[in-house]
């Protein structure tokens, strides 16, 4: 199994895996599902780190981060993304995918990760948990999907320190590929 930064090819393996999620679940919001181009544009950016899983050339799972609001005050905080294919479930890829996003990021120089997660979603808010997010609060009946209001929850995690004016977050596509090879494998090792 390995995680490695996505490529544009991964991106209609991609789309497949969240139109699952688009078309079967109350996971995501989305109601359309993106096309393979979106995600090309979206790896090809190389603003924020996006990661597959994958094994034997099939991909398992994706995991990226993204902007968290539009102002430029924001610009040190992101919002994670993750999707796995379905039935892969409970085998630690979640671990596997946003342990090495969250080492890129503090690398990059942002310094809070935000998770959005439908409610249920006890695997998510779990894997969250484990990984150090606390809960900032739940947001009732926040979205219609499937027949019914959802609720959602916000969880945040520190990534940097916040004494004086930070430094200017770094491009994902501006990192050394040795520095994000190196990244990636201390991220794997520190797998429980």
């Amino acid at each position: 199994m390995l995680i490695r930064p996505a490529r544009t090819e991964d991106a209609p393996a991609i789309a497949a895996i969240y139109g699952h999620y688009v078309h079967h679940t109350a996971i995501t919001f989305s109601t359309v599902q993106p096309t393979a181009d979106h995600y090309r544009e979206q790896i090809r950016q190389g603003i924020y780190p996006f990661l597959v899983c994958e094994n034997a050339d099939e991909l398992l799972g994706f995991a990226y981060a993204g902007g968290f609001r539009p102002h430029d005050a924001y610009r040190w905080d992101v919002e994670l993304t993750i999707y796995l294919r379905p039935g892969q479930e409970g085998r630690r890829l979640g671990d596997r995918l946003l342990r090495p996003l969250l080492a890129l990021l503090r690398r990059q120089g942002f310094l809070t990760a935000y998770s959005c997660v439908t409610l249920p979603n006890p695997r998510s808010v779990g894997l969250h948990k484990r990984l150090g997010f606390t809960e900032l609060g739940v947001f009732p009946r926040t979205g219609y999907k499937l027949g019914q209001w959802r609720d959602v929850v916000w969880l945040s995690l520190p990534l940097g320190r916040f004494d004086g004016e930070p430094a200017e977050p770094v491009a994902f596509a501006g990192l050394p590929p040795a520095e994000i090879s190196a990244l990636l494998s201390q991220a794997e090792d520190a797998i429980p």
